[in-house]
């Protein structure tokens, strides 16, 4: 990503945020959530690192515990006590996406209202992007079984539909 002022004008590198002191404006929100997120899959065993399965879980994830953070006090520090929170937003019954849509919009006016850059806000944005964009190869677990196949019927799906169980199995394991 490349960084430059908030005002319009692209610095030696162009395009990115700077605080108001004038200094740049790091996404510690989204970075440590993002890290979160990564450590929890880890810990979880479930997929190579380097997959899109992987990226998958960990978007949504990353996604889960930065937007769930209503008071931008990089609420992931606390993590044991912010697991039951985010396994409930990442339960199969919950409108997950919906969620996601809605907050990603409510911090975009709060950040609109504010007038100052946010750094976390363009990277959330540009995970969910890749998240609603992205179809993966994934078994489709609607269909019926065959049983002279060995994997089963498999579907493209939205790399968030994957993600998401990826990432409520992951807490519950971690």
């Amino acid at each position: 990503m490349r960084y430059g002022s908030h005002d319009g004008a692209a610095g030696a590198e162009g395009g990115g945020a700077q605080g108001p002191d004038g200094e740049l404006a790091v996404p510690m929100a989204w970075l440590y959530a993002e890290y979160i997120a990564d450590e929890l899959l880890r810990t979880g065993d479930l997929m190579p690192p380097t997959s899109f399965e992987f990226r998958a879980g960990r978007d949504a994830l990353a996604l889960t515990i930065y937007l769930s953070d209503v008071s931008d006090e990089l609420s992931g520090i606390r993590v044991v006590s912010q697991l039951e929170t985010w396994s409930s937003l990442t339960a199969y019954d919950r409108p997950w996406q919906s969620w996601v849509r809605a907050s990603l919009a409510e911090r975009e006016a709060k950040v609109r209202r504010s007038g100052l850059p946010s750094p976390d806000l363009p990277l959330a944005a540009e995970a969910w992007r890749w998240l609603e964009e992205t179809e993966l190869l994934a078994p489709d677990l609607d269909a019926v079984p065959v049983p002279d196949e060995e994997d089963g019927p498999q579907v493209w799906t939205p790399a968030w539909r994957l993600g998401l169980p990826l990432g409520h199995l992951a807490i519950h394991l971690f």
